[in-house]
């Protein structure tokens, strides 16, 4: 085998060759060349120092090949021999400190989700100059392995084995940016199609609820006028998730039955969260899943306007709904023993099937058909107990020793449920009459709220569905509420560095992202482990058995490499357990040698993201 140069339509080009001795129709001998391997332009290799085509001559025969695409045909012994040489010399000293290479895991998941061809067909088609793909990829790595600033991700292209940004220009990634926002549709569809194509994503199921993130800021955003409407401001004051006083915005997530990330939405932080339902599923979920599903959602976001939404769509819906809201004949149909099926002493539930008179979207009223599944729950009810002890204390002493307590204005409008509605005015608070403090309590109204408590309300659009099969369907909620965890905590998306309403709708989309990961290596790990211990189809594996968001992100940094003399790399802490498990759950196997760069790029090629 040899080197040689040839010219392609002018351009001097490169390729492995390969002398092969063939005998012809009479008998004689000859010498034919076979093409082995097209290397490339030699433009594309050149490293500007006399004599390169000579050089690379000779570091191919020396089994050092100053292009990684030649390893696979240099002569295995002679490298065995230089791993042997280097070994005997000791444990050598890495060039510079060690790089990290578990990006090499998450560009195949990008890969997989069809991120990097969405990105590189893009700036394929347009004037763009810069290397909007690597600083796509610094961003996404970045806020799963370590969240930062955006000047402080572009620094962070320095830690990875190989360049992620050719050049770095730090302002470019407020460019990028800016593509992702402009992009989101096509972002979100093309993650979408592929997991239902490559993961077998099933979209019968759609969980949806919302939280808000704030900002270190006294003002409002200001609202603009765009074509002749007003364009409210994203950073508002609200209804904030963490009692903050500050301008926030409300971010509502779609989630699967599997707690994949299925779509995000950002909104104007003084949107209501019951608001924000219609709107979601009209910007995108609608198109997204054309296939029915149930929509569930707890009782913030259950109002009658999102169920005729969901029914006119054809849709299903599980919801919870507030007792508290519910009416008299409701409440009293809740507490009644009759028709209760007891599952075990702390569990019981019933259902029934209720026609019900509602306005729609436009204020138009008509008749819907749904199932009521209500339950009483031990745990439940310890829990509420223990989250109004204060508050059902204080009425106790109001019964007991009522000379001892006077009541304002403002206690009076808190306390309404427990007051009689003859001595006080419901709407301003105020006393009708000076009767005794004592009559003002309403003893059976303090009884009946206690009586309610460990009960829970589901409504459902689903009136065959088991009861029992509703309520686990919708306890799946709680999936989405630990993703929202994941996001503040462990991929700290707040504080948010960006002001303009583009990137921060931009960043919480790289947030969604990396969350996506960040599950997708959740459920590797769960569903590895579920294979191994050979679990019946009957019985879920749990999702939580796998890593926690922080374990992984802590191991990922873990899987590093050293950079040794002669371009030969060494993975470092492949013994420690967390990576371990990841790289299991991959099936990534990675003997105990030295490696070359090619070598490196086979390892990550090979790694299979879903099946």
């Amino acid at each position: 085998m040899f080197i040689e140069t040839y010219n392609n339509n002018g351009i001097p080009c490169l390729r492995l060759v390969e002398g092969i001795r063939v005998i012809d129709d009479r008998g004689k001998p000859s010498i034919r060349k076979k093409i082995l391997l097209y290397i490339g332009p030699l433009s594309r290799f050149d490293d500007g120092k006399p004599d390169f085509v000579k050089r690379l001559k000779e570091s191919f025969k020396n089994g050092k090949p100053l292009i990684d695409s030649l390893l696979p045909f240099v002569d295995q012994s002679k490298l065995k021999e230089e791993y042997k040489i280097l070994l005997s010399e000791g444990d050598p000293e890495c060039i510079g400190h060690p790089k990290l290479y578990s990006h090499a895991l998450l560009e195949r998941v990008l890969e997989e989700l069809g991120l990097i061809s969405l990105v590189t067909s893009y700036k394929a088609h347009t004037k763009i100059k810069f290397d909007l793909l690597g600083f796509f990829r610094l961003l996404v790595y970045g806020r799963v392995l370590s969240p930062a600033s955006k000047f402080s991700t572009v620094k962070q292209n320095e830690e990875y084995y190989e360049e992620i940004v050719r050049k770095v220009y730090p302002y470019n990634i407020y460019d990028t940016l800016t593509f992702i926002y402009n992009h989101k549709k096509q972002i979100i569809n093309r993650i979408n199609t592929n997991l239902i194509n490559k993961a077998n994503r099933k979209n019968n199921i759609i969980f949806y609820d919302v939280t808000n993130f704030f900002f270190e800021i006294e003002e409002n955003d200001e609202d603009t006028v765009d074509d002749g409407e007003i364009v409210s401001g994203l950073r508002k004051r609200g209804v904030c998730k963490e009692y903050r006083p500050q301008p926030i915005v409300q971010t509502g997530l779609f989630m699967d039955e599997e707690g994949m990330p299925i779509s995000i939405e950002i909104f104007p932080g003084n949107t209501l969260d019951h608001v924000t339902v219609n709107k979601a599923l009209s910007r995108n979920i609608d198109n997204l899943i054309n296939s029915r599903y149930i929509f569930i959602g707890d009782r913030g976001i259950c109002n009658y306007p999102t169920i005729c939404h969901l029914i006119d769509r054809n849709k299903g819906y599980i919801l919870s709904r507030s007792i508290k809201k519910s009416t008299e004949e409701e409440k009293r149909w809740i507490i009644d023993e009759k028709d209760y099926i007891e599952r075990s002493p702390d569990f019981k539930y019933k259902s029934r099937i209720v026609k019900k008179t509602v306005r729609d979207e436009n204020g138009e009223k008509r008749e819907i058909v749904q199932k009521v599944v209500v339950y009483w729950s031990k745990n439940y009810y310890d829990r509420e107990i223990a989250e109004n002890k204060s508050f059902l204390e204080f009425l106790d002493k109001l019964l007991t020793s009522p000379s001892s307590f006077r009541i304002s204005k403002t206690q009076a409008k808190s306390l309404k449920t427990f007051l009689r509605k003859d001595l006080v005015n419901i709407r301003t608070g105020e006393l009708v009459n000076s009767g005794a403090l004592r009559a003002m309590i309403d003893k059976e109204k303090i009884e009946a709220y206690k009586e309610l408590m460990g009960y829970y309300q589901i409504v459902t659009s689903e009136l065959d569905m088991d009861d029992l099969d509703v309520i686990e369907k919708y306890h799946g909620l709680s999936l989405i509420e630990y993703q929202f965890k994941i996001m503040k905590s462990d991929l700290q998306t707040r504080p948010i560095f960006v002001r303009s309403r583009e990137h921060i709708e931009a960043h919480l989309i790289v947030c969604m992202i990396a969350l996506l990961i960040l599950r997708i290596i959740q459920k590797k790990i769960v569903d590895g482990k579920a294979l191994k211990q050979k679990q019946s189809k009957h019985k879920k594996f749990d999702w939580q058995t796998g890593l926690i968001g922080e374990r992984i992100q802590r191991a990922l940094n873990k899987w590093t490499i050293d950079r040794l003399p002669g371009d030969y790399y060494r993975f470092n802490d492949l013994d420690d357990p967390d990576l371990k498990t990841i790289l299991d759950a991959f099936d990534i196997k990675i003997p105990i040698k030295l490696f070359r760069k090619m070598e490196l790029k086979n390892i990550k090629t090979n790694i299979k993201i879903f099946g």
